[in-house]
């Protein structure tokens, strides 16, 4: 089938005539936009079409992007007398009679053996267990792939075709394919179906526009496709490979870039004054001079502010890094020109802890703040409301409570998010939408203190302003870690009812909140209840986590807090946002159970003060990758560090433990090895959005419809513009 004639029917609304078919597929197959289901190939069935559904292919489309995990190199073909001993090689030759069948010592492998030659010469061709070879006819052609043994003349066969077939060649010459697979869908089932439909790749319209692919000398989407699956050579492959890493990652970064512009073009800020009084005020009392890193912060958000294009700006440091000081600058910068500010946070226990310090914080400078708790009553809960759309409250601290419909400010203008990595795109998004009134939208400060590598910031925050706050404030201690054996673990706690002796506190952690019989996990309660009754009796132990009620796990939090327990038993409840200066002993249990940046968090509740801190893991490493993870978090104290061995540790698929909503997944791109090309891609869509920023331009209209279709329902934004 000519190109000419797949882009007539390509656009045809009619069915295909089965005599215009291709005679590999059923009658019934029409290849408009690919969509078709697998069970239009012939042979393959709804069972097989559902285990194929198993690897993400549910049409034909989508095996086209079933690309490699790697390519073998059968590109060694000879002659039988052209064979070395030991020598791993194809060969074409024809069956000297009929195969034979001969049982071997062991009970379950029998050998099949025949005589096969070419003109060069002859030798025995050898396979195990496969009987029904005993059925081919002397003369028959065939491709055979295995290794030749000079001294017995035998070629012991890895894998062979018949010649003749349609498929001849495909599993035994050239550079063959090795495909993600299921127990049912074999690697050559998937070569044989792509074999089939690679002359539908023409089909596929090419999303990046003709200047850029000329500009950077790379080859069609079609052709690259097919050199993924089938390349002629390795230098073909590298380029195939080059152009479908570029496309994936430039497609979300101009995705990136268009949501941006849509969001500055659609919403309109409220431009703040400079710092006023109130702002100078809370500077100047702080006990401490800022970081640079903190200055820096400040002035970049200042600049922010005092535009009319909302701020959509991610403030990320380290853990103690000083981001709450910022945040609070942020939030006065609303409140001294008249307005209002509000703090977010996901969970209700870290909203209170932020409450609980901003009272402290901003002590004496006459600003009234609020906390939005599930635990007001419903007259509170009104009287709140009614304050807070008044204008009554200068900032108002909750969780998504803040933007349920029946929460009013008067005038918010500044919006702090914490946590901002447990949201997606799509859920800033939202969050613009609830919190914009009277035409304006507040300028907007996500803040993250897990560290984020360069690359990933560029993909999970490519639409954000990114502010990075990296050294710690003077007078903080690093934190002393260890990774405890089992042996020393009475000597651990020991040590431990020392610190508690001092005055200090402690924190352990466990990955369960209850006893379960398929995870073998420390739980909470069972632990707590163990170690008041041993390692920690006399001293006071409680609980928290997060199948408590809101209410208890604040009254325990308080309780901590202002030194009444000792020894808090936790789940990783406490992992952010948990500020107490006096608890120095942070203790890990089964800590190879953890990902990387979760413990980086969980040390970080620890060192907050002038006392000497210590972070002490258990845990018997399983895998190598929870036995790095382990050696990493002892030996290095920097989170960003920490965050890329942690990308190159477990991948950029699930970081921060949630998915990226709104963000397509990569299928070919790694971030650890495609820097160069993401830095690329990324500058490429930045002029593309700054030439043509609603996509309109003809050339970029194939790419416009790409970028909606990778980025799905989350893009309703696109279709507005």
């Amino acid at each position: 089938m000519t190109i000419s004639r797949c882009l007539h029917y390509f656009a045809s609304s009619e069915p295909l005539q089965p005599s215009r078919l291709p005679r590999t597929f059923k009658a019934a197959f029409n290849p408009r936009e690919l969509r078709d289901p697998l069970v239009v190939l012939a042979g393959v069935g709804p069972a097989t079409a559902g285990e194929a559904a198993r690897l993400g292919l549910d049409s034909l489309g989508d095996l086209l992007f079933h690309f490699p995990r790697r390519h073998e190199d059968f590109t060694s073909q000879k002659k039988i007398g052209e064979l070395k001993w030991g020598e791993e090689a194809t060969v074409r030759a024809a069956l000297q009679g009929k195969p034979v069948i001969k049982r071997t010592r062991r009970r379950n492998l029998r050998l099949v053996q025949a005589q096969v030659g070419d003109d060069t010469g002859y030798m025995k061709a050898a396979w195990f267990n496969q009987d029904y070879l005993a059925e081919l006819d002397s003369g028959e052609e065939m491709l055979l792939r295995g290794v030749y043994d000079g001294m017995k003349n035998t070629f012991t066969v890895k894998s062979h075709e018949m010649l003749g077939k349609e498929e001849a060649g495909l599993h035994t010459t050239g550079y063959v394919p090795v495909y993600p697979t299921t127990e049912k869908i074999s690697v050559k089932r998937l070569r044989g179906w792509l074999a089939r439909i690679r002359n539908l790749a023409p089909l596929l319209p090419d999303p990046l526009p003709a200047s850029l692919r000329a500009g950077l000398e790379l080859p069609l989407r079609a052709d690259a496709i097919l050199s993924m699956h089938f390349p002629r050579s390795l230098e073909d492959f590298k380029a195939a490979e080059r152009r479908m890493i570029f496309e994936e990652l430039y497609l979300m970064q101009a995705g990136l870039f268009w949501h941006r512009h849509h969001y500055e073009r659609l919403r309109r800020g409220s431009a703040l004054g400079p710092a006023g009084e109130k702002t100078r005020g809370f500077i100047g009392a702080l006990p401490f001079n800022l970081t640079a890193g903190q200055k820096k912060a400040c002035s970049e958000i200042s600049r922010d502010l005092q535009r009319e294009t909302p701020m959509q700006r991610l403030l990320q440091g380290d853990v103690g890094s000083g981001k709450t000081v910022v945040a609070v600058y942020s939030m006065l910068r609303a409140v001294e020109h008249g307005c209002q500010a509000a703090l977010m946070a996901p969970t209700e226990v870290l909203a209170e802890q932020h409450w609980l310090k901003l009272n402290d914080m901003l002590r004496g400078l006459g600003v009234r703040l609020d906390f939005f708790s599930s635990r007001l009553k419903t007259a509170e809960r009104k009287k709140m409301l009614e304050s807070t759309e008044a204008g009554k409250v200068d900032i108002a601290v909750g969780t998504h409570a803040l933007i349920q419909e029946d929460v009013r400010f008067r005038s918010l203008r500044v919006v702090v998010v914490d946590e901002q990595h447990r949201f997606g795109v799509w859920q800033r998004e939202q969050l613009a939408d609830k919190a914009t009134s009277g035409g304006i939208t507040p300028h907007v400060l996500h803040m993250t203190a897990t560290p984020i590598p360069r690359t990933l910031a560029l993909t999970l925050y490519g639409d954000l302003d990114v502010s990075t706050i990296k050294h710690l404030p003077a007078g903080r201690r690093q934190i002393k870690t260890w990774l405890v054996p089992d042996s020393k673990r009475a000597g651990a706690y020991d040590y431990i009812r020392k610190q508690l002796d001092a005055g200090r506190q402690c924190y352990v952690v466990c990955p369960l909140v209850e006893e379960s019989e398929s995870v073998q996990a420390t739980a909470v309660e069972a632990e707590a209840g163990r170690l008041k009754d041993s390692e920690f009796a006399g001293y006071c132990v409680a609980i928290l986590h997060g199948q408590m009620t809101a209410a208890a796990k604040q009254s325990t939090m308080r309780r901590f807090a202002a030194g009444g327990i000792q020894v808090l038993v936790t789940t990783t409840v406490i992992e952010v946002g948990v500020d107490v200066p006096n608890a120095t002993v942070m203790m890990v249990e089964e800590a190879d159970r953890f990902g990387l940046a979760q413990l980086h968090q969980l040390r970080g509740r620890v060192g907050r003060s002038s006392h000497e801190s210590y972070c002490l893991l258990f845990g018997d490493p399983k895998t190598e990758q929870a036995r790095r993870r382990l050696e990493a978090i002892v030996k290095i104290r920097d989170g960003f560090r920490l965050a890329d061995i942690d990308l190159e540790i477990r991948g950029e698929g699930q970081l921060f433990g949630v998915r990226q909503s709104g963000l397509p997944d990569l299928r070919l791109a790694r971030l650890t090895r495609d820097q160069e090309l993401l830095i690329l891609a990324r500058e490429k869509a930045r002029v593309l959005i700054g030439g043509d920023p609603s996509l309109k331009r003809p050339e970029n209209a194939l790419l416009r419809d790409e970028i909606a279709k990778v980025f799905g329902e989350s893009v309703d934004w696109l279709r507005k513009i």
